[in-house]
């Protein structure tokens, strides 16, 4: 058999067996189960069953961007409009505390400009598996969720820009792109006014383009056209395609919210194939034995704490809101960017802005803080429920 077509082979048995046997490692742990799939990934390419591969990396990509979809499917913009404007300004504050905090560590680390970038980062991913074991009725989860959707966008955003500045560097194309990024944001923000009013007066439309019964499937053929059509564009235009992603998951939210159900069939297909492979993938890309070298695991345990520590600190302005352990739980909650950690360290080493210590660094940090994070919470929910009992 073809050298090749072997290593293929041999992914794609270790893909099978990961992605089956992922979640009862994750059950008997009570990890998520994407930091689970990132550790077999490493230990797994680490004995050599997880070869290099293009085609490998390609797919993986697909499904980084496929997460940023289904991330974008998490928030209904329209929703934020009705959220309460002194809600609205505490988690401003939230996210500007952060910034600047960010900015002020920055001097003392280097190289200055990631750290500004990957301390205040917040993502939803993890943070939305919190509602199946805590429920919908949680103010500070409520809150937290408001907050990481607000977040997770200006992240986007910046990582974007980022993006853009670290492949072209002070010339035209950077400043190209910035225009075109701009161009994409006008023509968005017109395409959501114009649906709401076509909407609006055509109520029917939204059933007729997704039925409420279709034996057709409808609605997933319409969100990968639209999410394969962003993914063009942006492309096309050569700005971050995981942003794109994003803003065609939010449509979808926005404007298709009688199909209750659409989110959990597109996210079935995505977290049984697409986003296993891509946390499969970067676990494959970290070297166990560099782990050990001088400054990986040191550097992952500054950030850890770094991370976590400066967003429970920037918490404390809900305390009037929220009392002190639920303050202390929003600010762990918000302490889990594992996706968009993942892709600012692989955007930077890529670039080669970043070492390969510091990228197995930002990896393992993306581990430590989940595990943690989701270890400290649950300790503080079962402490308050005890002081409420």
């Amino acid at each position: 058999m073809h050298h090749s077509a072997t290593n293929e082979l041999s992914i794609l048995l270790v893909l099978a067996f990961i992605i089956f046997i992922s979640p009862y490692f994750s059950k008997i742990s009570k990890i998520p189960i994407a930091p689970i799939e990132i550790i077999l990934g490493i230990l797994f390419g680490f004995f050599g069953f997880i070869p290099q591969s293009e085609l490998f990396r390609i797919v993986a990509e697909v499904g980084f961007f496929y997460l940023m979809f289904l991330a974008g499917t998490e928030i209904d913009l329209k929703s934020f409009f009705k959220i309460e404007k002194s809600v609205i300004k505490l988690v401003l504050s939230y996210i500007a505390i952060l910034y600047i905090l960010a900015v002020l560590l920055s001097i003392l680390i280097s190289p200055a400009f990631l750290v500004v970038i990957v301390v205040p980062l917040m993502s939803v991913g993890i943070l939305s598996t919190l509602f199946k074991e805590y429920g919908k009725n949680e103010p500070w989860l409520n809150l937290a969720m408001i907050t990481g959707s607000i977040g997770e966008v200006i992240s986007i955003v910046i990582i974007t820009m980022v993006g853009a500045y670290v492949e072209f560097g002070d010339n035209a194309q950077f400043y190209n792109s910035i225009y075109y990024f701009i161009l994409f944001m006008v023509l968005c923000v017109l395409g959501f006014k114009g649906l709401e009013v076509l909407f609006w007066w055509y109520p029917n439309l939204k059933v007729l383009l997704m039925p409420h019964y279709d034996k057709d499937e409808k609605d997933i053929r319409l969100s990968m056209a639209l999410f394969f059509a962003t993914v063009a564009v942006m492309i096309y235009l050569n700005l971050e395609i995981a942003f794109g992603a994003f803003i065609a998951g939010s449509f979808i939210a926005t404007f298709f919210d009688h199909k209750k159900d659409l989110p959990h069939k597109l996210g079935s297909f995505g977290f049984g194939f697409l986003v296993p492979t891509f946390f499969v993938y970067i676990g494959s890309t970290v070297d166990l034995k560099s782990v050990f070298m001088p400054g990986v695991l040191s550097n992952a345990f500054l950030m850890l704490v770094f991370m976590t520590v400066i967003r429970v600190a920037s918490s404390v302005i809900f305390l009037k809101r929220l009392g002190s352990l639920d303050s202390l739980l929003f600010g762990l909650s918000l302490s889990m960017p594992l996706t968009l950690l993942i892709a600012t360290a692989t955007i930077a080493y890529n670039a080669g802005n970043i070492s390969q210590e510091l990228y197995f660094s930002f990896i393992l940090a993306s581990l430590f803080e989940a595990i943690v994070a989701l270890t400290m919470i649950k300790f503080i929910f079962f402490l308050k429920s005890m002081l409420k009992g």
